[in-house]
């Protein structure tokens, strides 16, 4: 593929976690590749607000993208988990029921499951339950060995700092408003070439191809370009989050009979890679694509419906809850689930649309970049990247080390000495690696989805402040000037006591 001076090969629109694993894999070939990212991280939206569950690809109807790459995501994350150097875990899963009906709608997903091939699904009964679980109710579920669980800020940031290291370039806080085609001139100056220019909140970007991976956003994109008039109907989900305490009673997901009408999979209860347990999703459609209100009404049910399946929630083990939102192409009328749209227009030169990806998103990410890559084989002739560097590696933690481990640490780094994070036991070398990032975010939030530090029982009230002053310091920013999150969620108004 022939360079144009000052011009990208290809822009990806979104850096979530599709956007980065599309990033990470074009990163593998000699292109010049830029992501622009609305967001001030890249797990600010559908990647970083989900359960962190791996699926196994039985909830997906048979001969659609959502199962191709589910299943195949499924069986291959255990390769990619190393390559970038995130925890991941394989829990197994059950789907409980109660009702013969159940029984019979749990029947149809194993025989959907293994349709997909998905392998070893078992029907089990209520002894089988206790013994694999022992604190779930259900007399009989749905047993599927291979679905893990996984930290989705974690896997979202590590795709995308790897595509860094290997050469892409990340614009964060860079909303698409425009995008016009122009011509220019090759490097051969032989002939002219058509190229887009791509108007952000905060200047032009140059690209010969465009992918549009904006997730929420992504009908946006494409009526820009001129696509076909797709509509994303958010459907929002709140969650509740459990202390560590809560745990050690639930050792993998737990789900209860999905409603075939409904936007998710229903209220269930998902252990964290780091020992928590996640209540939820709810699923209510939505009218603002940005609304991750939570509700007490919704809470409440979260509490009752969780409590059918996992009767072991106490009120005392509750530290905080949120929302995330999907980016669904079906409405609320309609219910259920439309397949993956990711299309290599014909209509449109130089343009890979992805709209709709929704769950399973997460687990099907590396799968849906090497076809978006397959699609891009079909018009340009791609040179593999000799200098591609698979691995990625993670900050060196210090709560899960040795006690000896820990001295080392210590001895070689003073900063692994001192706890900023008490309740997760985070060190200021950690919150120091996470401030000086390689994407160079400077939220607070930033350092939170990289470190867990405010992550546990206080949720910051003792290091919150702490890792402000070392975000001002180091960054040499004014008080008013450190946001929490988004754009507008400034910490301070000013002067604070730490």
């Amino acid at each position: 593929m022939k360079k144009l001076n000052n011009i990208y090969d290809i822009a990806i629109i979104g850096g979530g976690v599709i956007g980065s694993s599309i990033a990470r894999e074009l990163s593998k070939y000699v292109l010049k590749v830029c992501v622009l990212e609305k967001e001030l991280d890249v797990c600010n939206e559908t990647s970083g607000r989900n359960s962190g569950v791996l699926h196994a690809g039985f909830n997906n109807k048979p001969g659609s993208l959502m199962a191709k790459f589910c299943v195949e995501g499924n069986e291959n994350f255990d390769k990619v988990a190393e390559e970038l150097d995130i925890p991941f875990k394989r829990t197994g899963k059950l789907v409980v029921g109660f009702t013969e009906e159940d029984k019979e709608k749990l029947i149809q997903m194993k025989e959907q499951g293994e349709t997909n091939g998905v392998k070893n699904l078992k029907i089990i009964n209520r002894e089988k339950i206790k013994e694999l679980s022992p604190y779930l109710n259900g007399n009989f579920a749905l047993y599927c060995p291979t679905t893990g669980i996984l930290n989705p800020f974690i896997y979202t940031i590590a795709m995308a700092e790897n595509a860094v290291e290997n050469g892409v370039d990340y614009y964060l806080d860079n909303e698409v408003v425009e995008i016009n085609e122009s011509l220019s001139i090759n490097e051969d100056n032989d002939k002219n070439k058509k190229i887009y220019e791509i108007k952000t909140n905060k200047g032009v970007y140059k690209s010969r191809w465009i992918i549009n991976a904006a997730g929420l956003n992504s009908d946006k994109i494409s009526n820009m370009m001129g696509g076909k008039d797709y509509t994303i109907h958010p459907c929002r989900g709140e969650y509740f989050i459990l202390d560590q305490k809560a745990g050690k009673y639930l050792n993998m997901p737990a789900y209860p009979v999905p409603n075939p009408k409904a936007g998710g999979l229903g209220i269930h209860l998902t252990p964290s890679i780091d020992g928590n347990v996640f209540i939820g999703p709810s699923s209510e459609y939505i009218d603002e694509k940005n609304d991750y209100s939570v509700t007490k009404e919704v809470m409440d049910l979260l509490i009752e419906d969780g409590s059918r399946i996992f009767p072991h929630i106490k009120k005392e083990h509750f530290i905080r809850n949120f929302s995330g939102i999907r980016p669904k192409l079906v409405g609320k009328e309609q219910g259920g689930y439309e397949d993956f749209v990711i299309e290599l227009r014909e209509d449109i030169s130089n343009f890979i649309n992805l709209v709709g990806i929704e769950s399973p998103g997460l687990t099907s990410a590396v799968p849906i970049a090497k076809y978006v890559v397959s699609l891009l084989s079909q018009k340009e002739k791609l040179e593999k990247n000799p200098n591609f560097k698979k691995n990625r590696k993670k900050i060196t933690t210090f709560k899960d080390k040795p006690i000896e481990i820990q001295r080392k640490l210590i001895e070689e780094d003073e900063n692994y000495g001192e706890i900023i994070c008490r309740c997760e036991t985070i060190t200021k070398a950690e919150i120091l690696w996470a401030i000086n990032n390689p994407l160079g975010v400077e939220t607070v939030t930033g350092i939170k989805y990289r470190t867990r530090a405010m992550m546990g029982r206080c949720q910051g009230g003792y290091c919150q402040t702490r890792i402000t002053k070392l975000i001002k310091e180091i960054k040499g920013k004014k008080e008013e000037d450190i946001l929490y999150c988004r754009k507008n969620s400034n910490m301070f108004v000013g002067k604070v006591r730490v």
